[in-house]
């Protein structure tokens, strides 16, 4: 199965139509819970699936990360461009839909090094499962792991968007810093698009985190600061794409819902909610999907959302979905450490 652009596509006209104001949704009552959820850890990172294949191969030029001389002075640079610029150029660039990594430069070797965390099987397949046939259940390929490379791009972070440095570190500081990409890439493996809020309001109820490339950057920035990293004083943006919802509704996993013993109703609302966003087969039915997603999410206010392997209907609201690029700053520039 060869996975194609067309679920990025999707996702794409989905960002760009549906933020559109209508009536509101409500809730339904119930248990006390703690938001935001608690994004969920893994004792360790499990093989994929070979039902699932990425159109690009994830890390290709991937190398482990060298152990640096204790002596050595590191230099820590901010990258950001927009998401797919090898094939769109700066498109989503004017949308402020950007990926974030962070480079490093050896002052004794004069290696550069990049090192990102992304999608194993592209954006669109973390987003939204397979619909097998012969499988009740939803099949996800939604894994997300750091790569580490020799090199920095400068044409590719410098032409459409950010090469600057932000802080120095020593060797050992960069070691340990390593270790602690080692431990955190083994334990958080599943990609999470979604912020889930209450209102565009600031003080709002976040009801789910998203879980993917700036996050990542903002914990190495805020473990560079726990080993006494200092950062300089610039400001730094980063993109969300929020979903806007009452208090979200628990609805069970994978075996509660689809299992010999499941709820069938509820087993065939999420099946016929994740289905206008499989790979369309014509141009015709690209557009046809577009509407049916539209319907279930304007007019009906629902939207399934898949979180730590469980599944949550999300009454959803005016303004539904909402792109933004807003500042996150530096860790040492306002003494508090980042909520990540």
């Amino acid at each position: 199965m060869r996975v194609g652009c067309h679920r990025e596509l999707l996702l794409l006209l989905l960002l760009l139509v549906v933020g559109m104001p209508a009536s509101l949704a409500g809730s339904q009552p119930q248990q006390q819970r703690t938001w935001p959820v608690p994004y969920r850890r893994f004792d360790y990172r499990p093989k994929t699936d070979p039902y699932c294949q990425a159109r690009y191969t994830f890390c290709p030029t991937g190398c482990p990360i060298p152990v640096m001389k204790n002596e050595d002075v590191i230099e820590v640079y901010r990258l950001q461009a927009p998401v797919w610029e090898f094939k769109y150029g700066d498109l989503l660039g004017h949308l402020n839909i950007m990926h974030d990594a962070v480079g490093f430069k050896s002052s004794l070797t004069g290696k550069n090094y990049t090192m990102e965390w992304y999608e194993l099987f592209q954006l669109g397949n973390c987003t939204f499962p397979h619909l097998r046939p012969d499988v009740d259940a939803p099949f996800w390929c939604n894994q997300g792991a750091a790569c580490f490379y020799e090199g920095i791009d400068d044409v590719h972070w410098k032409e459409n968007g950010t090469l600057v440095l932000v802080t120095a570190i020593s060797g050992t500081m960069f070691n340990q810093m390593a270790k602690w990409v080692q431990y955190d890439n083994e334990t958080g493996i599943y990609y999470e698009t979604w912020t889930v809020r209450a209102s565009p309001d600031k003080h709002a109820v976040v009801w789910f985190e998203s879980y993917e490339c700036s996050k990542f950057i903002l914990r190495t920035y805020q473990k560079l600061a726990d080993l006494g990293a200092i950062f300089n004083k610039i400001q730094t943006n980063y993109t969300t794409i929020t979903l806007f919802t009452g208090e979200p509704i628990y609805l069970g996993n994978e075996t509660s819902i689809f299992g010999p013993l499941g709820n069938k109703t509820v087993a065939a609302a999420i099946r016929d909610f994740y289905y206008p966003f499989k790979p369309p087969q014509s141009v015709e039915e690209f557009f046809l999907n577009v509407l049916k997603i539209v319907d279930q999410i304007v007019l009906n206010h629902q939207f399934y959302l898949f979180y730590n392997l469980d599944y949550w209907l999300l009454p959803v609201k005016s303004p539904y979905i909402k792109i933004t690029y807003e500042e996150i700053p530096l860790p040492n520039e306002d003494n508090t450490r980042l909520g990540l």
